[in-house]
């Protein structure tokens, strides 16, 4: 698919169009061998609730946004190398069907699809296009993951201390470690993960200790890791739920409200060929 699509002009008419739905707050998509093949609405579980994302899978990258009008702009882009991607199917959940976790070292988040046949399709071109990739590149799958955020409806109290009561007036927290959610007194303390970000991020004060007795034993040994791969692709967000969700959470949400999308009666994804 990818060799027939390749410099076809249909193809920079997809990715064209594609650009110009993200408009100026968009990073540039059209680089030479990059086709598009797939596009579609799948549902992303936020950190305060589930949202409909538009997802457009290219052979390298993943890159997904906000809704405001379908088909005709969208914004908040967020690019995801695909050679860095691990995919974990999950069970249903009495909110949520046809679920999976999209891994990635440095962001890890849950979509569903509206039917099964969506799914399966999804799962079955992500998995063709990361495994074309590795090949390319050598590489070996990811083993290091960052943790999905839990949502903040999970719980009503500190999942660390399981004393504070989450209200108005005291905020919910993520540790950006293990994803729980945590009340400020548990999680008071900042850890250097160069892994997800260049500045310290909180964490709760188990995983502190964690990191912290990890550091001591690797100055012990001595032992320095090599650097990291890093993406040089613009747009790569730099922690795991970090991205579009609160901004989103700070304004009314752009999808109209009485719009149906999640359900398994209409096709939401299209694959290109």
């Amino acid at each position: 698919m990818v060799d027939h699509l390749a410099n076809t002009e249909i193809n920079s008419q997809r990715i064209a169009a594609v650009e110009n739905c993200f408009g100026a707050s968009g990073q540039p998509l059209a680089v030479p061998g990059r086709v598009l093949l797939g596009e579609g609405i799948l549902t992303k579980e936020c950190r305060k609730k589930p949202k409909p994302r538009i997802f457009f899978l290219f052979n390298d990258i993943l890159v997904y946004g906000s809704v405001v009008i379908n088909k005709r702009k969208y914004n908040s882009q967020h690019i995801i190398p695909l050679e860095d991607v691990t995919l974990e199917m999950l069970p249903d959940t009495l909110q949520m069907k046809n679920r999976w976790m999209i891994k990635t070292s440095k962001k890890s988040f849950v979509v569903s699809a509206a039917s099964l046949t969506e799914r399966k399709e999804w799962i079955s071109h992500l998995e063709e296009c990361i495994r074309h990739l590795l090949t390319k590149t050598g590489r070996q799958p990811s083993t290091e993951h960052a943790a999905p955020w839990i949502p903040d409806k999970a719980t009503d109290i500190c999942m660390r201390c399981t004393q504070t009561k989450f209200s108005t007036l005291t905020r919910r927290h993520h540790c950006r470690k293990c994803g729980f959610v945590v009340c400020a007194d548990c999680s008071r303390q900042r850890f250097l993960m160069p892994r997800l970000s260049p500045k310290p991020l909180r964490v709760c004060n188990l995983c502190y200790r964690q990191l912290l007795a990890e550091k001591k034993k690797e100055a012990e040994a001595d032992c320095r890791q090599p650097e990291p791969i890093r993406s040089t692709i613009p747009g790569y967000e730099p922690s795991s739920g970090d991205d579009s969700d609160k901004s989103d959470d700070d304004k009314a949400d752009q999808w109209p409200a009485d719009t149906e999308f999640y359900t398994s009666e209409v096709s939401w994804s299209s694959f290109h060929s």
